[in-house]
């Protein structure tokens, strides 16, 4: 970029300008967004509080899901919260068990609030028991009580606008609505579940990495773990992935009972999911990425991110081919239908998802059958028994050129590269 001799600052000034341009521009995309999730913010205001405090007496009728809870929050003073959206100096360990209403009384995907306390248990999620788990003896009892035939555990990873309580009940209704039986764990990390704390929320996810690496360790270690299946969400995707390189530098490889990543919509930039990618080293887990190009709170994201795109808003069918080689699933639900406005919760709140999930987790190819090349990269399109809705599956629509390919499958499958033209491959 050059500029006149008489006019020196002639381009930088239109540069600002046009800088400005595409700044409201992008601004005023994002201002209908923000008002929906201020919209979905305050239809949360009419919850009820202290939801986490248990049930007097165990209900009847129910199904009871069992989780591991570890935190890095802040503990709460009040027994009903639990814990607040404060970072902790410690990881904090809980057993809970969590009444889902009977099926007749709700449908799938979705998370039965109590509008009152105490709730009622054949109409509302409630929360029946609350322990703490006091030492890792403990903890290693939990996985035993709780294992199933295979040894299976899932951890699950929230995303951002997510309190305690939210975390607790979303992963139980993904639980119970997928029907895997694997061991649950979640954690949960210090979201202050508030739409305008994007920032304070990244940085707690950052502050997060090494405890959830630590989880992710502890259960590869316990005797009665042999497959973990990690199921992350938005921010927590880019949490996922940030523990999983650190266990990798840690451990010099990812630990090959970590057999499966589900990356749900992640807030994750493109660029940075890359170089994540590559540190993890070349034994990785089976990595699956749900995206949709309907993500409108990814939109949000993206803009303020600079504009970078993001990994689950992002259309990645032109890459199919190479993420075949690479042993990454892309899975596109942009077709598939959703209760949330801004189409960033299809993972969970979605019937023919949450039973893709569950399929996944209880590691069923999508045809019912043995894994196949066809299950690896999807199928064009998959039709869910009792529904009209078609999950659209990344395939090489665009297949790259040979060329591009190989450069970048040489940058994600090697751990160095040659100097070219003065230049090393980043």
């Amino acid at each position: 970029m050059t500029g006149s001799p008489s006019h020196p600052g002639h381009v930088a000034q239109g540069y600002r300008r046009t800088t400005t341009i595409a700044t409201v521009r992008c601004a005023c995309k994002a201002v209908p967004v923000l008002v929906a999730l201020s919209l979905v913010a305050s239809g949360c205001a009419s919850r009820a509080q202290d939801v986490l405090r248990p049930l007097a007496a165990a209900p009847i009728g129910t199904t009871r899901v069992t989780m591991l809870v570890a935190t890095t929050r802040k503990p709460s003073e009040d027994p009903g919260k639990l814990f607040s959206g404060d970072r902790g100096t410690a990881i904090s360990l809980n057993s809970v068990d969590v009444s889902i209403p009977p099926d007749r009384n709700r449908k799938i995907g979705e998370v039965q609030w109590p509008s009152r306390m105490p709730p009622n248990p054949q109409k509302d999620f409630a929360v029946t028991r609350v322990a703490k788990v006091q030492s890792e003896g403990q903890a290693l009892d939990w996985y035993r009580a709780n294992r199933n035939r295979k040894h299976q555990v899932i951890i699950f990873v929230h995303g951002f606008n997510n309190t305690y309580a939210d975390a607790v009940f979303r992963f139980a209704q993904i639980v119970h609505d997928s029907g895997t039986d694997a061991a649950p764990i979640l954690f949960t990390w210090p979201s202050r579940g508030r739409v305008f704390d994007y920032l304070y929320d990244k940085e707690s996810a950052n502050y997060s990495r090494r405890a959830l690496e630590d989880l992710i360790l502890q259960a590869v270690k316990s005797p009665d773990v042999s497959d973990v299946t990690i199921l992350a969400h938005s921010m927590g995707g880019w949490l996922a992935a940030e523990a999983l390189r650190g266990v990798a530098m840690r451990e010099k490889s990812i630990p090959a009972k970590v057999k499966n990543v589900v990356l749900a919509s992640p807030d994750i930039d493109i660029d940075v999911f890359r170089r994540q990618f590559t540190e993890m080293g070349p034994t990785r887990p089976h990595f699956a990425i749900l995206t949709s190009k309907h993500d409108k709170a990814l939109e949000v994201s993206g803009w303020l991110s600079g504009g970078v795109k993001r990994l689950g808003g992002s259309d990645l069918r032109p890459y199919a081919p190479l993420f075949n080689e690479l042993g990454v699933s892309v899975i596109d639900t942009s077709a598939i239908a959703t209760n949330d406005p801004l189409g960033h919760n299809a993972f969970a709140d979605s019937p023919e998802i949450v039973r893709l999930l569950g399929r996944r987790l209880a590691g069923q190819s999508l045809d019912g059958g043995q894994a196949s090349a066809a299950d690896h990269i999807g199928v064009s399109a998959a039709n869910f028994a009792g529904s009209a809705a078609r999950l659209a599956i990344a395939a090489p629509v665009a297949v790259i050129s040979p060329e591009a390919r190989e450069i970048l499958k040489e940058e994600l499958s090697s751990d160095g590269a040659p100097i070219k033209d003065g230049q090393i491959a980043y």
